[in-house]
């Protein structure tokens, strides 16, 4: 694997975002040739910034125009709490509505979730049924519709979500910013964990040292009390609620270190009118944070290539 830099390109595609009274970024990049035409609306997801999916936007501009605005509280964008609201998942759902109405007024769209992001999309389909009718193709990329998808017991997921939600407390909050979330503690932790161990088996140090500068500084852009309290929003998950009249695609890991892909195709199928799923070789749950365009491939697995290229 050869020693990559995030490509200086993204920049030029990068543009300020102001959505009701927040301030963040959006990326447009059009497509490699003038016959992509699909509209593809992506939204990434948790613990996120624009840059980290750069080498899946790359991949996605041979079939079409690639749209990713930020999401409040992520990327560096201010957070629902400046607005006085809390990040509920229907607050981001109703955020990313404002975005779709605002931006495709008339034109249909595809829309792919990574993680977070899919559960934002679909409750968002949800609360606006009128949506619906002008997805072309909606794509999950290791989605999830309901807390049971997790490789959690029951029980230590209530846990999980009783101190995340007492994580996403302002005193708190501000205490792991200020105290915790700088290189060496998060170093440390991160060559601790499984999932960390798992994502750096095989690096060069080079490569390492690229890694963790990049995740050091997404925990440092990204809003604590955000991330914690959208944490605790997805262990009590349950989008299985409302069924939406389309068929879904869903690119789930085999190696995920979070999902089960078969009961997450089950619950897929409670919601959605069918459910493609296809399982791909991931390290973890996703390609590595400065993965290049070649290593983000592989979240886009030949049979839904040929889907998304016709157009």
């Amino acid at each position: 694997m050869s020693h990559h830099k995030p490509t200086p390109d993204i920049a030029e595609f990068i543009a300020p975002l102001n959505m009701n009274g927040l301030q963040g970024r959006m990326l447009v990049a059009p497509p490699h040739k003038p016959s992509a035409k699909r509209e593809i609306l992506l939204i990434y997801g948790h613990h996120a910034q624009l840059e980290r999916w750069w080498g899946l936007v790359e991949n996605l501009q041979e079939y079409g125009t690639v749209t990713m605005p930020d999401l409040p509280g992520f990327g560096g964008m201010q957070s629902f709490y400046t607005i006085g609201k809390p990040p509920t998942i229907d607050n981001y759902a109703d955020y990313l509505a404002a975005f779709v109405k605002m931006r495709y007024k008339r034109r249909r769209l595809t829309i792919i979730g990574i993680s977070f992001g899919f559960v934002v999309a679909t409750r968002m389909l949800q609360r606006y049924p009128e949506l619906v009718g002008k997805v072309d193709l909606l794509v999950s990329m290791v989605g999830f519709t309901h807390h049971d998808d997790f490789l959690v017991q029951p029980t230590k997921r209530r846990v999980f979500r009783v101190l995340t939600r007492l994580f996403a407390t302002r005193p708190v909050a501000f205490l792991i910013r200020y105290a915790f979330l700088n290189g060496p503690i998060i170093r440390n932790v991160y060559t601790r964990l499984n999932s960390g161990k798992k994502r750096l088996g095989g690096m060069q140090p080079l490569e390492v040292d690229d890694l963790m500068k990049f995740e050091v500084r997404l925990w440092q852009i990204n809003d604590v009390s955000t991330h914690w309290y959208t944490t605790s929003e997805f262990l009590g998950l349950d989008n299985c609620k409302h069924k939406i009249n389309l068929p879904v695609w869903n690119v789930a890991s085999a190696n995920d270190i979070y999902l089960d892909p078969a009961i997450t195709e089950q619950h897929m199928l409670v919601v959605f009118k069918a459910c493609h799923q296809a399982l791909i070789q991931a390290k973890a749950h996703t390609p590595n944070l400065n993965a290049n365009k070649a290593e983000m491939g592989i979240m886009l697995p030949a049979n839904l290539r040929k889907v998304l290229a016709k157009r």
